[in-house]
């Protein structure tokens, strides 16, 4: 004679069967189709079983996205602030931390070596990654050798919401160092809004001056913000 559940566990055993379908087939979709088959809160359904391995996520994926705006965001928040939504504990933001780590890091090694002004759009998508959802600004320099293939990326400076303090003979000196022939500086606008200011327009001036006695070229200033990005010889201001 089979067995039943005591009284009362027979609503958490259909529970348990309907998460445990649910994450089958979603996971069957992603295998059948990759993930341009699922909406952005499923992908995150699919992260999320992970570290919450019993529970209906499909809430928290939708919670997730509702409060920062997208996917994207999601991954780069702050830990104290995923912890405001309910249901999302320490490994939930870890596991989230980590996997942008794991993104921004095979990001970085698609440009690395390679001839970086041939190879823009993978550069662009590299440095928003790594500094588009950064709460202070940062300046960045990308170090190049004599075929502007990339030898080092670096953050020089981290400021304020707002101001980040550079200073050229630094930038000249550490390209030295690296025998580096050009450089690109970039920084971002953690008010989204890549457009330049007065001063980011001013920067990349003072450092080419102090950089081209010694052989080393600016190549562009990069403004990034979560909005999109701008660049000043694009925009034809340096």
């Amino acid at each position: 004679m089979s067995e039943r559940p005591p009284p009362g566990l027979d609503e958490a055993f259909a529970a348990d069967d309907h998460v445990s379908g649910h994450r089958e087939r979603l996971r069957e979709r992603f295998r059948q189709a990759g993930a341009v088959a699922l909406a952005d809160y499923e992908l995150l359904e699919l992260h999320l079983f992970r570290s919450i391995p019993r529970r209906d996520v499909k809430p928290i994926a939708k919670a997730l996205i509702a409060r920062f705006g997208s996917l994207a965001e999601v991954l780069n928040a702050p830990p104290e602030r995923l912890a405001e939504v309910a249901g999302v504990k320490d490994a939930v933001a870890l596991d989230l931390a980590v996997t942008a780590a794991l993104n921004q890091r095979a990001m970085r090694a698609a440009v690395r070596k390679r001839e970086v002004l041939s190879s823009w759009a993978a550069v662009m998508d590299y440095i928003r990654a790594a500094m588009a959802y950064e709460p202070r600004e940062q300046f960045r320099i990308l170090f190049l050798d004599k075929k502007n293939a990339l030898i080092a990326d670096e953050v020089q400076q981290t400021g304020t919401v707002d101001h980040t303090p550079v200073y050229p003979r630094e930038v000249v000196r550490r390209a030295l160092e690296l025998s580096a022939t050009a450089v690109v500086l970039v920084h971002n606008h953690p008010s989204g809004d890549p457009t330049p200011s007065r001063a980011d327009i001013e920067m990349p001036r003072l450092v080419a001056e102090s950089a081209k006695p010694l052989g080393i070229t600016v190549h562009d200033h990069i403004i990034i913000g979560r909005d999109g990005h701008a660049s000043l010889k694009g925009l034809k201001l340096f």
